[in-house]
């Protein structure tokens, strides 16, 4: 166990938590506490859109899966996932903002009533569930691989739970913006200086592109045929259409100073995020290389430790120092991010309609309290699911948003005629076809991606219910035009 190290870890820690609780001084009302009052500027708006997708699954879980399958068993994350900012910043950001809306649900509850609010709102939360709790998960096996085992995997969730809930709980999105802000600068300059280091130690940065192109690593397009095709593309826009309809990347939106800050830093943001998102590949192969054999199998079955055991074993203590800081950094931005974005949706588009009249002092009060409470749920699902990898809880968390909130989320924007039918119809399309087509359920799920046919199905709800009204109303008239023409032929 190096005492230095975890010395420096701790310093790290105390720090980001003592500028979230100076943050936290700051906060006023809801709005200073959910979307900062509204006053980021285009900095801090690209900082925290940028740390919270550059999370666990980005330092850990993506250059693993790239190791072994290339850019095309990624196109999920980060392709997918920073595609969607691009999409936010270009055709929902400037339109949203002016809505001037606290959360997402009160977008669905403006358009389309209470009902498709309280769904579409209880959706968005149960889909952080595995983004929360793969962070956690990365938090104790950060602090389990520090302590050489000293503190065991559970043990670390807790403490690494503890270390973020203080500051969000006091701060709220303030110090979340704050923190990722200082926490973005330590992640960009750790991971720059441990790649640079970490080709030196593979033979050069030739030497790995390379072995990357040996193993036809860059190859993205799925192999030809129906099934592959399918599940490429189903894959693609889990998070890449998914991720829109969340109260994170909405409060990221609302959080700046102006309209176009809102749109140039979501833009931005998601092109920083799939650019940098290579850094971390590119450690990672050259772990391959270095680490050999070794390497490779941990790779294979123990994939999430093969990075920090690469850093603790084959570089020197000033490089341990700048990558935990990184990975920490990388981690705590997004899990902070993710705890306060279901606990805001759930007092402002649930608690408030079962308790109506709530003074503003009382939802910042229930704020405080339900993001606690949403911590100790995620805190037991994320020990529940030990075992589980990062990555996948992670993908698996956007597709009930993707099949039940999507598509009433963008025709409410783009499309005057889309209605509360058509909403409810979507929603119920969607979410039925995505669990019809589950391979516990059917055997559908083999042949063809349930999020797919579960998208497809919430686009043909939308229209079928929101048309079907005046064509109902048209095939009326035309039966009351014919029967009133014979009435007087007669």
């Amino acid at each position: 166990m190096n005492a230095t190290l975890i010395s420096f870890v701790v310093l790290y820690l105390l720090g980001t938590l003592a500028l979230g609780v100076w943050a936290g001084t700051r906060v006023r009302s809801t709005s200073d506490f959910a979307v900062a009052g509204r006053s980021l500027p285009l900095i801090m708006v690209i900082t925290t859109t940028f740390a919270t997708w550059f999370g666990a699954e980005t330092v850990m879980g993506i250059p693993a899966r790239f190791v072994q399958g290339g850019l095309n068993a990624i196109v999920e994350d980060p392709f997918g996932a920073g595609t969607c900012l691009i999409l936010v910043g270009l055709f929902f950001a400037a339109r949203l903002y002016r809505l001037n809306l606290l959360t997402i649900g009160d977008f669905f509850r403006q358009r389309y009533g209470k009902g498709v609010e309280v769904f579409c709102s209880v959706a968005i939360i149960l889909s952080y569930l595995g983004w929360v709790a793969a962070q956690i998960t990365a938090l104790g096996l950060v602090f389990s691989v520090l302590t050489n085992g000293a503190m065991s995997e559970t043990t670390g969730m807790i403490v690494g739970t503890l270390a973020v809930l203080i500051y969000v709980v006091v701060g709220g999105f303030l110090a979340v913006a704050w923190t990722d802000f200082i926490q973005m600068i330590v992640l960009v300059v750790g991971l720059s200086v441990i790649a640079f280091f970490s080709a030196d130690l593979a033979g050069g940065a030739d030497n790995v592109l390379a072995v990357a192109t040996e193993q036809s690593l860059w190859n993205f397009l799925p192999q030809p045929g129906f099934t592959e095709l399918a599940g490429f593309i189903g894959a693609g826009l889990t998070m890449m259409l998914g991720s829109i309809p969340q109260q994170d990347v909405f409060q990221r939106v609302m959080s700046a100073k102006d309209a176009a800050t809102a749109r140039k830093g979501a833009v931005i943001g998601g092109v920083s995020y799939i650019l940098f998102a290579f850094v971390p590949m590119f450690i990672v192969l050259c772990a391959v290389i270095v680490m050999g054999n070794a390497g490779l199998e941990m790779a294979k079955n123990d994939y999430q430790r093969l990075l920090p055991t690469f850093v603790l074993t084959q570089m020197p203590l000033m490089m341990q120092i700048l990558f935990f800081g990184a990975l920490l950094s990388a981690i705590k931005s997004t899990s902070s991010a993710t705890l306060l974005a279901p606990s805001t949706s759930f007092v402002e588009n649930i608690l408030k309609n079962l308790r109506p009249g709530m003074t503003d002092r009382e939802q910042l009060f229930a704020m405080r309290v339900s993001i606690v409470v949403f911590a100790a749920l995620v805190l037991a699902y994320a020990i529940a699911m030990k075992g589980t990898s990062i990555y996948d809880l992670v993908s698996s968390a956007y597709q009930v948003t993707l099949v039940g909130a999507f598509v009433p989320l963008t025709l409410g924007l783009y499309w005057k005629r889309a209605t509360t039918q058509g909403a409810i119809f979507s929603i119920a399309a969607g979410v039925g076809t995505w669990i019809l087509f589950f391979p516990q359920v059917s055997g559908l799920g083999d042949a063809f991606p349930p999020q797919l046919a579960g998208l497809i199905a919430a686009f043909a709800g939308i229209f079928v219910g929101s048309l079907m009204p005046q064509v109902l109303k048209n095939h009326r008239e035309d039966l009351a035009g014919h029967r009133h023409g014979a009435a007087t032929q007669s």
